[in-house]
């Protein structure tokens, strides 16, 4: 069996920590993305996590974007998905977990839905 693979790239632009994924988030790289990705997670933090590049998402990865998103508002923070690709919107929105997350279709559309949360509007 081959192995899956994910690139996980982490930048910080202005206060908004940017995570761009890339490959798939499976049982072998869920992981992965949690251990990078919880430790950016601090009181009020703004994270963008890009998934254009993640072709394929398993029950794994759905249940380590949970993870993120029950982190990221315990700690009264924001996080945003961007560039989901057809196919893993679409079982995001058939197992319900789309109604957690707020998305957007690009990474600018992205900041600027986070920019936004940041002045108190919604």
């Amino acid at each position: 069996m081959e192995e899956t693979k994910i690139t996980i790239n982490i930048k910080t632009t202005k206060d908004i920590k940017e995570v761009v994924l890339e490959g798939q988030i499976d049982a072998n790289t869920a992981s992965s993305v949690t251990e990078e990705v919880l430790p950016l997670i601090e009181p009020g933090s703004k994270i963008l996590l890009d998934m254009t590049g993640v072709e394929y998402m398993s029950s794994a990865g759905l249940r380590t974007l949970l993870t993120l998103h029950r982190q990221t508002d315990a700690k009264k923070g924001n996080l945003v998905l961007v560039g989901l690709n057809e196919e893993v919107e679409d079982t995001m929105t058939v197992t319900g977990f789309i109604e957690h997350f707020k998305t957007a279709q690009d990474r600018k559309a992205g900041l600027e839905a986070l920019n936004k949360e940041h002045h108190g509007k919604n």
